[in-house]
């Protein structure tokens, strides 16, 4: 249990709280098992991941894949069913799943359309003054947050925080049109864990860069704390449409004091990134 909830970005507590057997429900469906289709609230699932995942890389972009049955997701499988002759419903049933998976079985074992997606946008971004910076956070955090912003704003004067659920969080990014979402929570390890999202057939490279670099920035400035980075499905990391991290930071009595020395560090960080997103540090 505990395997399962640091995997998926929850609280490692060994508890099952409502998080919790939730993701146990999503990650219980396999395609096939069930019909998807659009509704609200979006089915969410491994078995939509799937299907996301053989559509991306048969060339059907379905945007990242998040587990949730958008209308990204729907436009994706209806572009599948014109293409191959079908009523385009966005409907996708057990016999569906039939087709999808024999052409996808010639279809290589590529990164998919996604991937290439982002990786052009990150390519393609022009580092003005004026990009929108979300910073979120969670628990017992908010000095640092808005420690990070007030720097953040020096630069970017589109700086926003919000602080709340972390589907609220992701929604609010998205609705600004956020070109990245840093978030920050407190952790109960003596360490701190820097955070993108990644599932076993997608990784946003663009949030995996950041996280890499503000990984380095921090070690660098508080050599005391050990750092890493990780690839998760938190939600707020799931949901959020553009590159994301989220800082897990701990011990709480060393990181109160260390507000300046983290908010230069990520702000050193986004700058570099923000230069070159596709370097690997």
């Amino acid at each position: 249990m505990l395997a399962f909830q640091d995997t998926y970005g929850l609280p490692v507590t060994g508890e099952c709280d409502e998080a919790m057997w939730s993701a146990l429900i999503e990650t219980s469906w396999s395609l096939g098992e069930r019909i998807l289709y659009l509704r609200s609230p979006n089915i969410r699932g491994d078995d939509v991941a799937e299907l996301q995942s053989v559509l991306n890389r048969l060339g059907f972009d379905c945007g990242r894949v998040d587990g949730i049955f958008g209308p990204l997701t729907k436009r994706a499988l209806a572009d599948f069913q014109t293409n191959t002759g079908r009523e385009p419903n966005g409907i996708c049933t057990p016999d569906l799943v039939v087709h999808v998976r024999a052409l996808a079985s010639q279809s290589g074992a590529g990164p998919g359309v996604a991937v290439v997606r982002e990786l052009v946008g990150l390519a393609d971004s022009d580092h003005r003054d004026d990009a929108r910076i979300v910073i979120g956070h969670f628990g017992s955090v908010a000095h640092i947050a808005h420690a990070v912003a007030r720097r953040c704003a020096q630069s970017h004067s589109l700086t926003s925080t919000v602080d709340s659920e972390a589907g609220t969080q992701a929604r609010a990014a998205n609705s600004y049109s956020a070109d990245v979402y840093i978030g920050f929570e407190p952790s109960p390890d003596s360490g701190c864990t820097v955070q993108f999202y990644e599932v076993p057939t997608f990784v946003s490279v663009g949030g995996r860069n950041l996280a890499m670099r503000i990984a380095a920035a921090l070690a660098d400035r508080i050599p005391e704390v050990t750092v890493s980075t990780s690839g998760v499905r938190h939600a707020v990391l799931r949901e959020t449409r553009m590159p994301a991290v989220l800082c897990s930071l701990g011990p709480s009595s060393l990181i109160s004091l260390k507000a300046s020395a983290i908010s230069l560090a990520v702000n050193d960080a986004l700058d570099a990134w923000r230069i070159d997103p596709l370097h690997e540090v």
